[in-house]
C-alpha cells in the first residue's frame, strides 16, 4: 500500500513541473491559510539558530518533481534573504529512499553535500542509475572524492543512524504527504500544487519566512 501512494506522489510530483503551472491559476498576496499553505499544529521545533528563520525543503533523490524543483530552489539559495536558514530532511519512506536519506547524511557528515547533491539527483534521473544498493553508493562516493572505508564507515555510523531516525520523525510531524514539501519555521507547510507555479510557490515561502522574521523581531524576547 505504501509503495503505491509513493508512485502516485511522485507521479503528482512530477506533474507539477510540467503540467500544474497551467491547470490552475497561480497563488497571488495575500497568501492564504488553507489555500496556499497549511498552518501546522502544534509547531514543531527547528534547529537553526535565534534570529533566523528556518526553511526545510521534505524531499527524496528518487522523487521526479524533486528532481524537477532543484535548479529551483538552488536559483533561490541565490538570492534569499539572510535571515532564511535552509535545510534539507530527505523523506525515508521506502527501501530505495532510506538508502539515499543514509547517504544524504552520510554526505552531510563528510562534509560533501554541495559537491554531491546535483550530481546525486543526475545518477538517478538522468543516467538511471538507482543507486539503490550500499555498493552502487559507494562507487558514487568514491567517484568524487570519498575514501571507501570511510564512506561505509560514515553510513554506517550511530550519528547517521540518529539523523535517519530524526528524519523520519520530522517528516510524520509535519504531516507530509508528498514531496518536495516547504516547511516554514516549523509553521507552515507548502507545496506545488498550492502555489499553482514555482514563482508563485517561493513567493509564499519568501512571504511566510518574512512574517516569522517579523514576528521574531517584535517580540519582547527579541528586545
Amino acid at each position: 500500500m505504501r509503495s503505491t501512494a509513493l508512485r502516485a506522489l511522485v507521479v503528482l510530483g512530477t506533474a507539477f513541473g510540467t503540467a500544474a503551472a497551467t491547470a490552475q491559476q497561480a497563488a497571488t498576496p495575500p497568501f492564504e491559510a488553507g489555500k496556499h499553505y497549511t498552518v501546522l499544529s502544534p509547531a514543531q521545533p527547528t534547529s537553526t539558530d535565534a534570529g533566523k528563520v528556518e526553511v526545510t525543503e521534505v524531499f527524496m533523490f528518487g522523487c521526479g518533481g524533486c528532481f524537477g524543483f532543484e535548479p529551483h530552489i538552488q536559483r533561490w539559495l541565490g538570492r534569499k534573504a539572510d535571515y532564511i536558514n535552509f535545510v534539507r530532511v530527505p523523506a525515508p519512506w521506502n527501501p530505495p529512499a532510506i538508502l539515499h536519506a543514509r547517504a544524504y547524511y552520510t554526505a552531510e557528515a563528510l562534509g560533501k553535500v554541495d559537491e554531491i547533491d546535483g550530481d546525486f539527483f543526475n545518477e538517478i534521473h538522468v543516467n538511471r542509475n538507482g543507486l539503490d544498493t550500499e555498493d552502487k553508493l559507494a562507487a558514487f562516493f568514491v567517484k568524487h572524492g570519498v575514501d571507501e572505508a570511510q564512506f561505509r564507515s560514515t553510513f554506517n555510523s550511530f550519528a547517521v543512524n540518529a539523523k535517519l531516525k530524526r528524519a523520519e520523525e520530522l517528516v510524520k510531524r509535519y504531516r507530509v504527504q508528498a514531496t518536495p514539501t516547504i516547511i516554514v519555521n516549523g509553521k507552515y507547510s507548502t507545496g506545488g500544487q498550492m502555489a499553482g507555479s514555482y514563482d508563485a510557490w517561493f513567493a509564499i515561502i519568501d512571504d511566510l519566512a518574512a512574517r516569522e522574521h517579523a514576528a521574531a523581531g517584535a517580540s519582547p524576547s527579541a528586545q
